[in-house]
């Protein structure tokens, strides 16, 4: 398994818990679009992505990032 399987696997994990209406995820899905995120939940979420990887999220950074496929590319760059 490669460095982008293993963080995709864990970002989907993360996302599972704000995922209230079970849309079906992939690299494509929208937090706003799709799964329908209002800012507090971005906030939530951003927070246990950064916990969970020990990185920090930017707020550039984070209006930037618009689906899964895009967070999990940005993790990969911050941890380096």
């Amino acid at each position: 398994m490669n460095d982008r399987t293993a963080v995709s696997d864990t970002v989907t994990a993360l996302i599972e818990p704000f995922n209230k209406k079970g849309v079906a995820l992939s690299d494509a899905t929208s937090f706003q679009g799709n799964l329908e995120w209002d800012s507090l939940t971005v906030m939530d979420f951003v927070a246990a992505v950064e916990d969970e990887f020990e990185i920090v999220i930017t707020m550039n950074m984070q209006a930037e990032i618009e689906t899964v496929g895009q967070l999990v590319d940005a993790v990969l760059k911050l941890k380096g």
